[in-house]
């Protein structure tokens, strides 16, 4: 039984995605110009707000995606950076993924964990949780973010609520990407101390969608794209979204799609952090070939949009990007990133021992990461100074 379309879904309804893909695509430099001078007027103050800053609508993100735009790409990137410096200053949040289990009852034809594959599987007990969050604690971080496969009874909502508790001692930031849950699980899993809900819609278009998403829970498009309204009423404090670049053809209408919900959930849940991601498809047991490859100038470019568009959003970034991109990005928009990163349940303690949801291409540990971003001038950020807002928002009116 599907789920009936939540409150995003019906604004995404509305919106002609492939029409504003296509003025992307045929945006003119008169236009990239107006806009850069809109976004990054000469001679602007850094320290100082910028005229249009956070105006921006999704025609303007259009047009920062288009083919001219990307033909001044620098242009593009030095106003992104002085829109992250503005608002972030030299800041970058440190986070590293915890994998609690790779079992799985959804058949997605790009992930390493799909039902079906012969991989080797293996869900951690809490004691094997607690041994992996000790040795991330140990390497310096306080922001986890544990990534399961979705199963409902290897990975119950009670197996993680005992994961939230025996994590949370260790860890005053946790945030959960993993199946999608009801109100009331939500509810269970913020009052155990988690903070954060992370899903990817993977993609926007709902026929691709169900081309990629055959079987298991993850194919109702409606009840993945509406759990973040869930876990924001529930009193989540961070909600994470994010599109797979490769999955479907037109990206930039993924990227649209991406920053339409990111205005959403920002002007309805405001007491909530958003953070987006543009994760690019990997190598992974399921042999999935990208059906379009995003060049590293269009990723860019498409990071660089995306802060000019919402110069409040977190923008994230994870290791299966190369060190050379990562520490571009870290320069130009990218305020938090995961470092030393293993994809399989075990892979710290017992690296090899389960199957890997998808191969990563920074493999530098923590320490090197947080080197880089001090010899760029920039703080790597272990542990918020405080947390992002007080008391439990369940229940509260957004």
């Amino acid at each position: 039984m599907s789920t009936p379309p939540g409150l995003f879904a019906r604004e995404l309804a509305g919106l002609d995605l492939a029409d504003l893909a296509e003025r992307s695509r045929r945006a003119s430099p008169a236009q990239v110009d107006a806009l850069l001078r809109r976004v990054a007027p000469a001679g602007a103050d850094p320290g100082r707000p910028a005229p249009g800053s956070g105006q921006l609508g999704l025609e303007d993100l259009a047009v920062l995606l288009s083919p001219a735009a990307g033909r001044r790409l620098e242009e593009l990137a030095h106003a992104a950076r002085t829109t992250t410096l503005r608002r972030f200053g030299r800041a970058v949040r440190l986070f590293a993924p915890l994998y609690v289990s790779n079992a799985c009852l959804s058949s997605c034809t790009y992930c390493g964990f799909a039902k079906g594959l012969a991989v080797t599987r293996r869900t951690l007990d809490l004691d094997e949780v607690e041994a992996e969050g000790r040795l991330l604690a140990d390497r310096g971080f306080r922001h986890l973010l544990l990534v399961s496969g979705e199963h409902r009874v290897e990975v119950s909502a009670d197996y993680l609520v005992g994961v939230v508790e025996r994590l949370r001692p260790l860890f005053p930031s946790l945030s959960i990407e993993t199946q999608t849950w009801s109100d009331d699980t939500y509810a269970r899993l913020v009052r155990a101390g988690l903070e954060g809900v992370v899903h990817y819609q993977e993609t926007y278009d709902r026929t691709r969608y169900a081309q990629v998403h055959v079987a298991g829970w993850k194919r109702d498009y409606d009840r993945r794209l509406s759990s973040f309204e869930r876990a924001a009423s529930a009193g989540a404090r961070r909600l994470g979204i994010g599109a797979l670049l490769g999955l479907a053809v037109d990206w930039r209408a993924d990227v649209l799609a991406l920053g339409a919900h990111a205005a959403f959930l920002t002007r309805r849940y405001w007491r909530t952090e958003v953070s987006v991601a543009l994760p690019r498809m990997k190598p992974s047991a399921s042999a999935f070939p990208p059906v379009v490859v995003v060049s590293d100038a269009e990723f860019v470019q498409a990071h660089a949009a995306l802060r000019l568009f919402g110069p409040d959003l977190a923008l994230s970034l994870s290791t299966r990007e190369p060190p050379g991109m990562r520490d571009g990005l870290a320069r130009i928009a990218v305020t938090t990133m995961s470092a030393g990163s293993s994809t399989e349940p075990g892979g710290y303690a017992a690296p090899g021992t389960a199957g890997e949801q998808f191969s990563i291409s920074d493999e530098r540990p923590p320490a090197e990461v947080a080197a880089m971003l001090v010899a760029a001038g920039y703080e790597p950020v272990w542990k918020d100074a405080f947390p992002l807002y007080g008391g439990n928002l369940a229940g509260q009116s957004y």
